[in-house]
């Protein structure tokens, strides 16, 4: 039997073409036997590994480490602190006097304002005694150096603020002045016995707010109306009634110190039934309003009531056939009352005339004779007296204290004032 050839890998033919390898590879020569690569190591050494001892090598090296390792010290932290010092040291002269003249002028300035805040609560206190006010009033003292004024006795400004000063029936709400150039008559830095103002200016604020409370109607209210008019709305109780009150003042100049209000179109308003106007002339007094006298053609029972008062008819021009056609006929009643001319004449017709004589009369027309009485009594005087802003700025005893300007501004009455040759203390 024939035993089948086993084929070796070698005796396959190699195709190069087939089986690509690197280029660089070099054929190799069948006689050429492997390289030893510890063989190519030991070509590098020139000659024979000479054995060093341990000891030899590790002494080198501590020898070699000693040399390059400085030997160990613990920190010294002192160094920054001294470089800091020494940093501060290299600062010129020149700055270091500019820091300490700082520091110094910070000091003295925080003496001086300490001065000035006691010498401002003394002034203040002595103030109050004086003048015998309420409160302390509010001193401020300008300029500066305080210290260097005080001891020249002479301060350059002086503000003064004080609240709440009577003023004759009112308040006034704030009194401010700025004396000017003062002279202090002084024993040394701390005894200060009077003072001189050659001149001195502020103003004084007479409050809405107050006036509402201390004119004793504290349901009426003032609003400015303009540059010197001052309106009053509100209620004023008479006779049990709260009556409607309306009313106008003109503020102005009284004298050098004065001020004065002229009260005008005051009027007491009873519902929308009548009106009351203190007054003498023939448009003021208590008149029916034009509802008032238009409710007597729609209510028959109040136009007989004041058509059966003879002195009523009377007053009114009304003929008396007219009268006594009216009275025995609705109809013709309705007719008269109703009339523009019968309005008119009903409206000047001044009831508080007819008070005294007719109380039911008025009552049946839906008025109080208790009110009429009430109302006889207010008359334009009293009425003016009620809302009066008047007042006067009080005179010293010695120097001038003169009243410049006057005006209505939103919150109150200002006015400007100026003085000179004032002494206070001694």
């Amino acid at each position: 039997m024939r035993t089948p050839h086993r084929m070796d890998m070698q005796d396959l033919p190699h195709d190069r073409s087939e089986h690509p390898h690197d280029p660089s590879e070099q054929p190799r020569n069948p006689d050429e036997q492997p390289r030893n690569p510890y063989d190519e190591l030991a070509a590098l050494d020139d000659g024979p590994l000479e054995e060093t001892p341990l000891e030899d090598f590790l002494g080198e090296g501590a020898e070699r480490r000693d040399e390059q390792e400085p030997q160990w010290s613990p920190p010294d932290h002192r160094r920054g602190g001294r470089r800091r010092r020494n940093r501060f040291a290299g600062l010129p002269l020149a700055m270091k006097a500019v820091v300490a003249l700082v520091v110094l002028a910070a000091f003295v300035a925080l003496g001086d304002r300490w001065a000035v805040l006691y010498a401002e609560h003394r002034a203040a206190d002595t103030l109050k005694d004086r003048l015998d006010l309420a409160a302390a009033p509010e001193v401020e003292i300008g300029g500066f150096p305080f210290l260097t004024q005080l001891a020249d006795k002479r301060l350059e400004s002086v503000k003064v603020t004080v609240p709440d000063v009577a003023a004759d029936r009112v308040s006034l709400a704030k009194v401010s002045a700025t004396a000017h150039d003062i002279r202090l008559e002084a024993d040394g830095l701390t005894s200060v016995r009077g003072a001189h103002v050659p001149r001195f200016d502020g103003d004084v604020l007479l409050s809405f707010e107050d006036l509402n409370r201390e004119l004793g109607a504290s349901q009426v209210t003032f609003t400015g109306e303009g540059r010197d008019r001052v309106r009053a709305r509100g209620t004023l109780p008479v006779a049990g009634h709260d009556l409607r009150l309306r009313a106008e003042a003109r503020i102005q100049r009284q004298g050098e110190r004065g001020i004065a209000t002229e009260i005008g179109g005051m009027r007491l308003d009873i519902g929308d039934l009548a009106t009351y106007r203190p007054g003498t002339r023939p448009a003021e007094g208590l008149h029916l309003t034009a509802k008032g006298s238009a409710d007597l053609s729609r209510e028959t029972r109040k136009a007989k009531a004041l058509l059966s008062v003879p002195a009523i008819v009377q007053r009114m021009g009304v003929p008396e056939a007219t009268v006594r056609e009216a009275l025995a006929d609705d109809g013709k009643l309705a007719e008269l009352t109703g009339s523009p001319k019968f309005a008119r004449q009903a409206e000047r017709l001044n009831l508080i005339d007819l008070a005294l004589d007719n109380p039911e009369v008025l009552r049946r027309l839906g008025l109080d004779p208790n009110l009429l009485d009430e109302l006889s009594g207010l008359t334009r005087p009293v009425l003016a007296d009620r809302l009066a802003l008047a007042f006067e700025l009080p005179k010293p005893e010695q120097g001038d204290v003169r009243l410049d300007d006057v005006r209505v501004e939103e919150d109150g009455i200002r006015v400007r004032v100026s003085g000179s040759g004032l002494t206070v203390g001694s």
